[in-house]
């Protein structure tokens, strides 16, 4: 086949329709459910990435903006024969125009019967909160440090912060009123291991437990050691749910199945970056980007006759899934768990909370 665009720099391949052939074909269920995708329509940038900016961190050279049009194209060719949907939210980051962003992706997502997390900032009155919250299709919100406030040089200014700085009270009363969801990219160089992400997670739960709090990455637990400090100490708490964007690695993946079981994961690519060709290296707590693109932080290229084999990240995600649920039995049960039962009951239990509302009211 002739390459296809697909976005940004990337390509779909032959080689990923084989991977996916061989791979993934017999393994990735008729339906799937996206939990965590993000679309941002280009024109609602207003600070363009700079190279400074590249430099720092590889996401900033990915995270080029996908409009809904283009979103709704791609997952059509990187999920063939798959019914699809998904809950997307725009790029948490003060680099878009929030508003903008947040009301055409609420249009785009009625049209295309999608659901929407609001991006909120910490700023914003419980009341502008549930302006979003009342409108169509929308489950919760997507909160972020880096909407704490905007520092043109970094975006980790506040990675250090409390995640109660961009998630406050206010706003988790109103969340636990309405039994909303809520996406949490979890603070601190630490991760969610860190003893103080792992106590203000338990702080929310106890506090507020009609929220459906969703962490993102498995807490970002990209390495074996991150996942083993974050996964276990959680184990017990059984409403507490994990989403699986951008996890490559088989042994977290593994740990994940056995410590929490299929029934508190989500499907999830955290594309248009997972679209990025290439694979992860791990080595004790750290983790090795490769890709076949010259990008700033691609310096340490492997062989092109390794290169040439690349395939998708999302693709190498969703192996790694198999490999792992292989490994521990997961059935046929989990599996459609994790890609589409899961998401499927907690959005029917928030719009059955929403439609008791509406009765009452």
């Amino acid at each position: 086949m002739e390459p296809i665009p697909l976005h940004h720099v990337w390509q779909y391949t032959e080689v990923d329709r084989r991977y996916w052939e061989e791979h993934l074909e017999g393994f990735v269920p008729r339906r799937v459910f996206d939990a965590h995708t993000h679309v941002n329509e280009p024109e609602h940038l207003v600070e363009e990435m700079t190279d400074e900016k590249r430099r720092q961190y590889w996401v900033n050279e990915v995270a080029e903006p996908i409009g809904a049009i283009e979103a709704d194209r791609c997952h059509r060719l990187v999920f063939p024969g798959r019914e699809f949907s998904c809950l997307a939210f725009g790029f948490p980051s003060l680099e878009y125009d929030i508003e903008a962003s947040n009301a055409s992706l609420q249009r785009a997502c009625v049209a295309r019967g999608w659901r929407r997390l609001a991006v909120v900032r910490p700023q914003w009155s419980a009341e502008r909160v549930a302006r979003e919250l009342d409108q169509p299709n929308v489950l919760g919100v997507k909160v972020y440090y880096a909407l704490i406030s905007h520092d043109p040089a970094t975006r980790d200014k506040h990675l250090e912060a409390s995640l109660f700085d961009f998630l406050p009270h206010h706003q988790l009363e109103l969340l636990d009123e309405r039994g909303a969801w809520v996406t949490l990219h979890v603070s601190r160089a630490g991760r969610l291991g860190d003893p103080a992400n792992l106590a203000e997670v338990r702080e929310i739960r106890r506090r507020y437990p009609r929220v459906i709090l969703v962490l993102a990455h498995l807490g970002r637990s990209y390495t074996l050691p991150h996942a083993e400090e974050a996964l276990p100490p959680l184990a017990d708490d059984e409403g507490l749910y994990f989403d699986l964007s951008a996890v490559l690695n088989p042994d977290v993946l593994r740990l994940a199945l056995t410590a929490l079981g299929p029934r508190r994961l989500l499907y999830g690519t955290d594309n248009p970056i997972m679209y990025m060709r290439g694979r992860q290296q791990w080595e004790g707590r750290a983790y090795r980007i490769r890709t076949n693109y010259p990008f700033f932080f691609n310096r340490q290229r492997e062989p092109p006759e390794i290169e040439a084999g690349y395939t998708l990240y999302m693709y190498e995600a969703l192996r790694a899934l198999e490999q792992a649920g292989r490994q521990v039995g997961l059935d046929q049960e989990g599996i459609d768990a994790i890609f589409h039962g899961n998401a499927e009951r907690l959005i029917a239990r928030i719009e059955r909370r929403a439609s008791a509302a509406g009765d009452a009211s």
